[in-house]
């Protein structure tokens, strides 16, 4: 009897797990036998079973990065998106400035670092996708489905934005941006010129940032979205056709860059996750030069302590941490799953962690930079043109950027920022579908460049719903319900089902196997108790600050909660129902069933 681990030694039997990837032997026996040891309450019984090996190749060999750099900038890439550039900075200011930082790297090391670490962990050492993943604990792949199904809600929007961004690098391409007059068949009577708003001008009427008819909020609400022809979610028309033509380019961008797997997509990164560095370094250098833009640097890094006692900033640091590193939506499972083996995931986790948190903050003094020169140039507080989302980064700022020299050469590089920063988010998102189904359903797998077309044109197709006249009130909606508490759960589920069934203990012996030591107490406490009670909470709080939904002054029928609460069950229900599926079909009694799945260690043994 020849027993076979990853590391090609013999090991008592105790230390055998049953979650070794068999994948990485191409095996020559057309038969083994597996041996399932159990033990019940001290005692041990074992069952046996004659199955055929592998018979090609393609099943027994699995694809990996071409170069470390690869995954790095694909990690990297994925995590470092939008909301880096258009929440981080806003939420820094809002909440105390330099003081937000503290509960922002409080979390960002005992839930953010730790939660990043187990889903690479997890990925490379099983080499399998979001839902087949979950042979080490099978009653639990119901949330390996959740967080596929959230993936691909997420591609509904999150193209759209993009293609918002395509949209404005096109009407950049002009000597005038269109964004800076009112002289535009799309403007309304009463769009006011930017130099005759002022203080006074607003009064205490609203905000800079809140003013609806500036020539760049109307170029947005009314030639982009043409928001002013719907009258609500229930008053949607037609998509839009430039914007119809911008989503399928983005839709064949994506396609294309993951037609091939990671071989493609390795190689597109190296575009899309290293420009937006470079356009943040050139936009902070053009702003550092404008007047008042010390002014809002200071704003961003003022220090007051006392907003520490609002319990708001905590859920804020919270919920920007969790979503900012992307835990929880299979794409950190399904890249890890192209590792090489013996690779330090750890070092990876740590270094695409905190480049993406650097990132975040890197990005506040290119954004507030600009905001100090706007409010100088308009004589107003800094926090009556501080703002975040869409109307930072497509009504603010491309505002301030028309009105500098050379205006045309920063907008065509800011959207190429933009383009870049959501293109590779996505392609993360659609590589985690692509994988943990394919990994599932090996016809998907022989058949890779069809079903990648497939889930392409897929949600091209539900995207339309958001480029139509009321397409925004859509784009919120799944904003808000697609992944929210859906994704807490989600990754609420996943690090119990790791930690407390198949045992931070045994986890740490697979990341041993991978890469010759064993995470510290650090960790394994995290793991089992700090990151559990982190994301409970976040998911409490997540449910209980659900208000009702809102976009500006409109104020969504209450059906269309109703319709949100159903998209974020419909992800979430996958959980019970495949844990009640699963003990369905298992013999015995349901004590015997309970027995089985909660106290059960199981360990395979390969015998030839």
């Amino acid at each position: 009897m020849l027993l076979l681990k990853m590391n090609i030694q013999v090991l008592p039997e105790h230390k055998l797990s049953s979650v070794a990837p068999l994948k990485q032997f191409n095996v020559e026996k057309k038969e083994v036998e597996l041996i399932l040891v159990k033990e019940q309450n001290g005692v041990q019984y074992t069952n046996s079973s004659v199955v055929a090996s592998p018979s090609s190749g393609e099943d027994v060999v699995r694809e990996t990065w071409g170069k470390k750099m690869d995954f790095l900038l694909s990690v990297i890439g994925f995590a470092v998106d939008l909301a880096n550039v258009w929440r981080f900075p806003y939420l820094c200011y809002k909440n105390g400035g330099g003081a937000f930082l503290i509960p922002y790297v409080l979390f960002l090391f005992i839930a953010g670092m730790p939660l990043f670490y187990m889903e690479l962990a997890l990925g490379q050492y099983n080499r399998e996708g979001a839902a087949t993943v979950w042979k080490i604990c099978p009653i639990f792949k119901g949330v390996g489905y959740t967080v596929i199904i959230i993936a691909l809600y997420v591609g509904f929007y999150y193209n759209v934005i993009i293609a918002w961004s395509l949209y404005y690098l096109f009407a950049s391409l002009t000597s005038e941006l269109p964004w800076l007059n009112c002289d535009n068949p799309w403007n309304s009577p009463n769009c006011t010129e930017p130099q005759h708003i002022n203080g006074t001008f607003l009064g205490n009427r609203t905000s800079y940032a809140k003013y609806k008819n500036t020539p760049a909020a109307e170029f947005y609400e009314r030639r982009v979205l043409h928001i002013h022809e719907s009258k609500g979610i229930n008053d949607l028309g037609l998509p839009r056709w430039e914007l119809t033509l911008c989503l399928i380019l983005v839709v064949f961008i994506l396609c294309f860059s993951l037609w091939k797997g990671v071989k493609s997509s390795g190689k597109v990164v190296y575009v899309t996750a290293t420009m937006p560095y470079i356009v943040l370094l050139v936009l902070l250098i053009r702003g550092i030069t404008l007047p008042g833009a010390m002014n809002g640097i200071r704003a961003y890094l003022h220090i007051d302590l006392k907003k520490l006692n609002n319990p708001q900033v905590w859920i804020d640091a919270a919920t920007q941490i969790f979503f900012s590193l992307g835990a929880g939506f299979g794409v950190l499972i399904a890249f890890a799953s192209y590792n090489k083996f013996d690779n330090n995931c750890y070092r990876d986790a740590i270094l695409t962690s905190s480049i993406n948190c650097i990132t975040s903050f890197f990005s506040g003094f290119a954004v507030f930079s600009v905001l100090g020169y706007m409010a100088h140039q308009h004589h107003v507080n800094i926090k009556d043109v501080a703002t975040e989302g869409a109307g930072l980064v497509f009504i603010i700022y491309p505002e301030a950027i028309s009105t500098l020299p050379g205006s045309t050469f920063f907008a065509i590089v800011f959207f190429i920022m933009l383009l870049t920063l959501g293109i590779d988010s996505s392609m993360g998102g659609m590589e985690a579908v692509i994988t943990g189904l394919s990994d599932d359903f090996k016809i998907l797998k022989r058949n890779r460049k069809l079903f990648t077309f497939a889930v392409a044109f897929g949600t091209f197709l539900i995207a339309l719903l958001c480029i139509t006249n009321g397409g925004i009130f859509v784009l919120t909606l799944l904003d808000r319900y697609a992944a929210g508490t859906s994704i807490l759960f989600g990754v609420l589920i996943e690090a119990i089902g790791v930690s407390w069934f198949y045992g931070v203990d045994r986890f740490s012996e697979d990341i041993e196997r991978m890469m010759g030591f064993k995470p510290g107490i650090y960790w394994r406490l995290c793991w089992k108790f700090v990151s559990p009670a982190f994301l409970l909470l976040a998911v409490i709080a997540s449910i209980v600050t659900s208000g009702d939904l809102r976009y500006d002054d409109y104020i969504f029928p209450r059906w269309s909660n109703m319709v949100g609460w159903s998209i974020a069950l419909s992800s979430m229900l996958f959980v019970p129902i495949y844990a009640i599926y699963k003990l369905l079909i298992l013999p015995g009694t349901f004590k015997e069933k309970s027995s089985n799945i909660c106290r059960i260690k199981c360990h395979i043994a390969i015998c030839f």
